[in-house]
């Protein structure tokens, strides 16, 4: 819940100016609800737009929701859902953002699905099990098809807006379980294909190192995507690879 208008041109025009292109790198940005369709009308074409969340009917009496038409039908292809903030404030279960995510994917979105783990179940040793348990609900929902039109963005939550990041090691660590998540519940095919993003106080200076690794695909990006330092943020895996 950040931006005003001219806050987002001043990012659209620094954006436009990046020269990481769709062939090397998708790059997608997800403003607040009211200012998508500015942003992605002034957004060159080969940056997309993703909202920051949907609900599972296409219109109704849910009043303050949103739907994934509307979503495209002013041109965007995106949307976050299962976010760390919306589980946390607004009681979404694993079972609920399943649920979503599907709708999405039947109507047309593709979709970047959060999950990850609390401090308190990190240091008590629960980071799998949690994660595991959160992936479960998107095996009972989704089929091995839904998969190519979604994103797993692992972010835990200790290291939300914190400061705090998870080191390269712990990342790997758990992108790779991902990794072989997929390949016991899925396919293989499936895991090799699918992206798995880090996110949790990326920022200019780490996102090279985090990089590096080889299950870490890319990044959701909180506050540094606020500032200038995002346009290297987006050529961080070109970097690495470089390295």
């Amino acid at each position: 819940m950040n931006g005003s208008k001219s806050f987002n041109e001043s990012m659209v025009q620094i954006l436009n100016k990046t020269s990481v292109s769709n062939d090397d790198v998708e790059i997608v940005v997800s403003p607040p609800t009211v200012y998508l369709e500015s942003v992605r009308s002034g957004l060159k074409g080969d940056i997309e737009v993703a909202a920051q969340n949907c609900y599972l009917e296409k219109s109704g009496a849910y009043t303050g929701e949103l739907s994934p038409e509307m979503i495209k039908d002013v041109g965007c292809t995106w949307v976050i859902l299962g976010h760390s903030e919306r589980r946390e404030y607004f009681n979404e279960t694993s079972e609920f953002v399943a649920k979503k995510t599907k709708f999405a994917i039947q109507n047309g979105l593709k979709v970047i699905a959060c999950i990850g783990e609390k401090l308190p179940e990190r240091e008590s040793g629960k980071t799998m099990q949690v994660v595991s348990e959160q992936m479960d609900a998107f095996k009972k929902t989704l089929d091995t098809a839904d998969w190519d039109k979604v994103v797993i963005a692992y972010e835990p939550v200790w290291a939300i807006g914190t400061g705090k990041v998870a080191t390269p090691e712990q990342a790997q660590e758990v992108h790779a379980f991902l990794r072989d998540w997929f390949v016991k519940n899925v396919s293989a095919q499936v895991a090799s294909g699918i992206r798995i993003l880090y996110g949790g106080s990326v920022n200019g200076k780490n996102c090279v190192e985090l990089a590096k690794k080889p299950d870490v695909d890319g990044f959701l990006v909180g506050g540094a995507s606020l500032k200038p330092e995002f346009a290297n943020i987006c050529s961080a895996k070109i970097e690495a690879s470089k390295l």
